[in-house]
């Protein structure tokens, strides 16, 4: 290829790959000819081959723009190299679980009814003041050092962790806290340092599915635990997974569990301890909606209760806060040491600024305050939620009673395939949680999780109907194949 035809093949496939997008600028002929080091007549050259290829085009005095496209309806084969949507991950032979969060979660962003998104409401955190926080630590970046975002993280937001979980009735030492990004890395963390790949990991079943998919990703077994939606995991057959499956590790939410919302009782919670500790087994504790309850009193952690060191706690501010800065932490035990390594080979450090947003913010201003508002919308919006599923979804419909969280599991009538009524919500422009992503089993077919953390509104509303009127058709089509089959 000529000099003018190799500069066109690359700017076209930059253009291909949305680098430079329809109706932007492409950079100048005099800054081209400089970046690339070729002549002015070359790169002119070059120019008109887009031009004459329809790829781009001059505007007088402006220079050349990326030419938009007319919109045309995609052909089959558009279609085959395009990534699969939600729908057809919805119908497929099989599901992989990975994307269909994904996908999901890329439909959410794509303007669907939020219904199904894992995450809270956005709008109800304070942005202004953490950007404002994060806005002036970034003008005096340059005193902040090298190494101010290494392991274990920021020491002022350590000394604020340490303090809330203090005001909130656990004493913990300073020291063992190691910031992370999100509770996320600190779940990963904390599982590797426990249990090498190959070892059994004892869950709650229904559980959140990005635990199944760490321990999937770590080459590791899970046990899946039989769960009631009020009492929570099951002691009894736990005991018997460690002593017969050898179950090296548990990973459970004892405080609004996602997706059943539960709270487990105090009393449950130091059995659970003293079981494991009998056992030697040691137990990752998901506390990420901790500060989300409903009642009068802070609930108890499992690291309450916890005295050899067995309990690995794990939280965040993203899910009360701000989950765009991506701030979690952990609390070891004795496995501190090796979470501290893990993290640094893994990620190296958690960035300073939002560290520093956030330690301002718990020092300066109202997250108390900030918290009573978050707790009193979603208890009110769980009961709006649930009388509305009541209201508008087929007899036989029931819903868990979520003690804080902001979190609807829903149980439809056998029959009514939870994939289904996804695909058909996604179709109507409404995401839903299909209950098949949290178990490895179909045990939750028929199950979907619900999010009410947005503010009820009449599209909200309109969402849950319509959800009601697929459910209804689903199990009306499915009666006539049960009664064939008897």
């Amino acid at each position: 290829m000529k000099l003018y035809e190799t500069l066109a093949a690359d700017i076209a496939s930059q253009i291909a790959q949305g680098v430079i997008r329809e109706g932007e600028k492409i950079p100048s002929v005099r800054q081209t000819s400089q970046h690339h080091n070729l002549s002015v007549s070359t790169v002119i050259r070059a120019f008109l081959l887009l031009e004459s290829q329809g790829v781009i085009e001059s505007r007088p005095q402006s220079g050349y723009f990326v030419r938009r496209k007319p919109a045309v309806q995609a052909c089959a084969g558009d279609a085959a190299a395009a990534p699969p949507c939600a729908v057809d991950l919805a119908r497929g032979a099989t599901l992989d679980a990975s994307q269909f969060v994904l996908t999901t979660l890329r439909s959410i962003n794509q303007g669907s009814v939020p219904l199904g998104s894992p995450y809270p409401d956005p709008a109800s955190f304070p942005w202004t003041r953490l950007n404002q926080y994060a806005n002036s630590m970034a003008r005096r970046a340059g005193q902040l050092g090298m190494t101010a975002d290494l392991p274990p993280g920021n020491p002022e937001l350590i000394r604020q962790i340490a303090r809330r979980h203090l005001e909130n009735g656990l004493a913990v030492d300073a020291g063992e806290i190691i910031v992370t990004t999100g509770a996320t890395e600190a779940l990963n963390l904390c599982l590797q340092a426990v249990a090498p790949p190959g070892s059994a990991i004892a869950v709650e079943t229904p559980t959140y599915y990005a635990l199944l998919q760490a321990i999937e990703r770590m080459r590791m077994r899970v046990v899946e635990i039989d769960t009631d939606p009020v009492h929570g995991i099951n002691l009894e057959a736990l005991e018997r997974a460690i002593v017969e499956q050898g179950v090296a590790a548990c990973m459970v939410m004892p405080n609004f569990q996602n997706p059943l919302g539960f709270q487990m009782s105090d009393e449950r919670k130091r059995a659970m301890v003293d079981l494991l500790a009998r056992h030697a087994v040691p137990v990752i504790e998901n506390d990420v909606y901790h500060e989300l309850y409903y009642g009068d009193v802070h609930p108890t952690a499992l690291k309450n209760y916890d005295t050899r060191g067995l309990v690995l706690h794990c939280n965040s501010f993203s899910k009360t806060l701000s989950p765009a800065n991506r701030i979690g932490w952990a609390l070891p035990g004795r496995y501190r040491a090796q979470v501290e390594k893990l993290k640094f080979l893994n990620t190296l450090n958690t960035p300073a600024l939002p560290q520093l947003a956030i330690a301002e913010y718990l020092k300066n201003d109202g997250y108390d305050y900030h918290l009573r508002k978050l707790r009193k919308a979603y208890a009110q919006n769980a009961s709006i939620m649930a009388a509305a599923v009541r209201r508008f979804f087929p007899g036989g419909t029931q819903v868990t009673t979520p003690m804080g969280g902001y979190l609807l599991w829903v149980s439809l009538p056998r029959g009514v395939q939870a994939l289904e009524l996804y695909a058909r919500a996604q179709e109507r422009g409404i995401s839903v949680g299909a209950g098949n992503i949290f178990a490895t089993d179909d045990a939750y077919q028929h199950c979907i999780r619900l999010n009410y953390s947005y503010p009820w509104s009449a599209e909200v509303e309109a969402a849950v109907r319509t959800l009601g009127l697929l459910a209804g058709e689903l199990l009306a089509n499915c009666a006539p194949r049960q009664k064939a089959h008897l």
